[in-house]
């Protein structure tokens, strides 16, 4: 050890000259840097400790999760019972070298930390305490020299005198005293920090010299043949996912050799597949987020029996969302968004808008939704089922855009031939049980989307009363019909259908065509409806262009046989009128029914009641005395027409709100 060349002269402390001052504070300097460093080193130490802890602890939670695994039951986990013996004895000897890593803590806190903590607080805290002590000294033996120098010396005082010099006397040995101890400390730390410093490796490295020995013993006597067969173990299950990887290296290859449109989400040569029950795949569904804010969110959506199921992404399995019997499906214009489609409930209320990512997806998921609500899935051969349906949807709701196609000299548009059509009252009304609708309607009848007529009907009609009509019941001609004075009731409709039924004794025919005007729509994407006003009088009902104000076709009461609004859509009513077919030869002509399906701004109920009420009006006109009861019973206007209840708040007869209301076709 080689010997200290500097240190604090005792016999120096009492002169306490500029010299041994100077060479004081190289001392200082020196303990205060050896108090940083050593809080420094005690911090890096106490980490160590504290790792070397922390690894006791976590070896014991590894030894009892490689136990655990065995209570994981996983469900891929079959030909594991090998890698469950051998993680159990690997857990057992995990619980042994715990105990090993327990004992080298300990031994750490014993022969490393808890030295350099003794040497910090009992040498480094008495260096600083005898510094301030030396320090307080110092600065009273000033003072007491400042006083004895300010003794005056004309008029000696010798008491005074006396006491000051008694006093410099006093603090000066202070002083002295002090500083003797304050060199003898810093002289005796610049042994006590070799020490400090050596002291806590040497108990650091013999403990791990110790746990080093002790697991050596333990691993190379107890598991040289097992940690062999471990290692032969991994070799296979190496060689086996080299394999599998190289079989997913050529799959994944042959997959990415694919042309490009594989990934497009729109491919036009894609065939659409209209006879599904099932669909599962990602849609974007429209959430409110505000009372006028929206938002959409993309799910993975799919169907399961009758149900609308949904599966958020990382869920384990999927809810319903929706049950889509005897629902309707329609495609819909949705904040500029493609590929939108609505689902709405038999009440007629819109349960949710859904966008497709591509046209095919758009149209199989309508397809689908249809097929569902249809009740197809609970059939003995849902998918021979659906085939026969979707052939027959295709020739049903084939769109025409006029009455062209009608056969020359008959009123009402070409009906299929299969079936003929079966006048009121016959076989095919089951009494007591629900008709099929093959007994109402006849399978691939068309559908018209519009009341354009061609020139020639234009102008019979116009000869048979299709003049300019002012909605408000006010005439031009003094020659109109009296009896239409009685009632004339405007409602504002949308013109969404007609087609030939084979019935008119039926308010269920009315159902099934607004059913089948509706899915036609849907299947194909037609979302322009026809405006128009329909007048009700006491003797006809008659469409009329808000336009032009021209009766575009008009009916006569007797024609209208049969007439309901939607028994949960409010806002759908339909009627069926009666004509006469003479394409057979037969002068007195078959006779035949049209429906008309219209979407109202107001309640359905309410234009049938009007309807009916005008009916009355007609029979009560065979009876003047029934007719006068009738006038008695309901109110009337000042001008003695029929007075009906106003339209409600938000119609467009109110003057307000004249928002335009979204069709639910």
């Amino acid at each position: 050890m080689p010997a200290v060349h500097h240190k604090l002269l005792l016999e120096d402390a009492l002169q306490d000259s500029p010299q041994t001052r100077s060479l004081l504070s190289v001392f200082e300097e020196d303990s205060g840097n050896l108090t940083e460093y050593t809080n420094q080193l005690l911090h890096t130490m106490q980490r160590v400790f504290g790792a070397q802890s922390e690894m006791g602890l976590a070896t014991e939670q590894l030894s009892q999760q490689l136990l655990d695994y065995e209570k994981k039951n996983f469900a891929l986990g079959k030909g594991d019972e090998e890698v469950v013996t051998t993680l159990q004895t690997f857990a057992k000897t995990v619980g042994e070298l715990n105990s090993l890593h327990s004992e080298l803590a300990s031994q750490m806190a014993d022969h490393m930390v808890f030295p350099l903590i003794q040497f910090r607080e009992k040498d480094l805290t008495e260096i600083s305490t005898l510094k301030e002590i030396f320090g307080i000294a110092t600065d009273e033996h000033e003072a007491a020299m400042v006083k004895y120098s300010r003794l005056p010396k004309k008029k000696e005082n010798e008491k005074l005198k006396a006491d000051m010099v008694k006093e410099v006397a006093y603090t000066r040995r202070k002083q002295h005293q002090a500083s003797l101890q304050y060199y003898c400390a810093l002289n005796a730390l610049q042994y006590r920090k070799r020490v400090a410093m050596l002291e806590p490796m040497l108990g650091y490295t013999q403990a791990q010299i110790s746990f080093f020995k002790k697991g050596l013993e333990l691993v190379s006597k107890k598991m040289e043949n097992f940690l062999s067969s471990v290692s032969n173990m991994t070799q296979n299950i190496q060689k086996q996912l080299d394999a599998e990887a190289e079989a997913m290296r050529v799959s994944q290859k042959e997959l990415l050799s694919v042309e490009d449109t594989v990934y497009m989400p729109d491919k036009e040569t894609e065939t659409v597949s209209r006879t599904l029950i099932q669909k599962a795949g990602y849609l974007n569904i429209r959430n409110k987020t505000g009372l006028v804010t929206t938002a959409w969110d993309r799910l993975f959506f799919f169907t399961q029996g009758g149900n609308l199921m949904c599966q958020p992404r990382g869920a384990v399995a999927g809810g319903m969302v929706l049950d889509l019997d005897n629902s309707s499906v329609m495609a819909v214009e949705c904040e500029d968004r493609r590929y939108c489609f609505q689902i709405t409930s038999p009440s007629g209320k819109t349960l949710m808008i859904l966008q497709a990512e591509s046209k095919k997806e758009y149209e199989e998921w309508i397809c689908t939704v249809n097929n569902i609500s249809r009740q197809i899935y609970l059939t003995d051969n849902p998918e021979a089922v659906a085939i026969r349906l979707n052939q027959t949807a295709i020739q049903a709701v084939t769109p025409i855009t006029s009455f062209e196609k009608r056969q020359e000299g008959s009123p009402n548009p070409d009906r299929a031939k299969p079936g003929g059509v079966q006048p009121a009252g016959s076989d095919s009304q089951k009494t007591g049980a629900a008709p099929e609708p093959e007994d109402l309607i006849a399978p691939g009848t068309p559908i018209q989307f519009d009341i354009m007529l061609p020139a020639s009907e234009f102008q019979d009609q116009n000869r048979a009363g299709g003049r300019r009509t002012n909605p408000f019941g006010e005439t031009d001609e003094c020659t109109a019909d009296s009896d239409d004075s009685l009632l004339q009731q405007v409602f504002d409709v949308r013109f969404l259908g007609s087609m030939a039924v084979r019935c008119g004794n039926n308010q269920e025919v009315i159902y099934e065509a607004m059913r089948q005007v509706l899915a036609a729509r849907a299947i194909h994407n037609i979302f322009r409806t026809t405006e128009a006003h329909l007048m009700v009088t006491s003797s006809s009902l008659r469409l009329i262009d808000p336009q032009t104000q021209v009766t575009r076709i008009s009916f006569q009461l007797e024609e209208v046989c049969q007439f309901a609004a939607h028994q949960e859509n409010g806002r759908l009513m339909g009627f069926v009128v009666e004509g006469r077919d003479w394409s057979d030869g037969n002068e007195e002509g078959e006779p035949s029914f049209s429906a008309f399906v219209f979407e109202s701004n107001t309640e359905g109920e309410k234009i049938c009641y009007t309807i009916n009420l005008a009916k009355e009006i007609t029979e009560a006109k065979k009876d003047p005395e029934a007719l006068a009861e009738l006038m008695k019973n309901m109110p009337l206007t000042n001008d003695g027409k029929f007075l009906l209840l106003e339209p409600e708040t938000g119609d467009s007869n109110s003057g307000e709100g004249k928002e335009d209301l979204e069709s639910e076709a």
